[in-house]
């Protein structure tokens, strides 16, 4: 595995340093603060078709929210004219 050099402010490599548990290296608590993974690492698992059919869905369930607190606002006399 690479390394790399990396310049911090002292603050910031003190809050690190406080955060480091005894068995880990620095690099493994760096890596479980900033939470491990990135969402970069999901590129590429879906397949256009799924990617537009969770696409889909996500839109249905936006607008079926929408319609939902629409017809809650009508049924309380709202104006959802905002």
């Amino acid at each position: 595995m690479s390394t790399r050099n990396v310049r911090l402010e002292e603050d910031v490599y003190e809050r690190i340093k406080s955060e480091k548990r005894p068995d880990e290296t620095f690099s493994e608590t760096v890596d479980r603060l900033i939470g491990g993974r990135s969402l970069l690492d999901l590129a590429g698992i879906l397949t256009d078709e799924e990617a537009d059919e969770f696409r889909r869905a996500i839109n249905e369930s936006n607008e079926a929210g929408t319609r939902e607190i629409d017809a809650v606002v009508t049924r309380f006399g709202g104006d959802d004219d905002s």
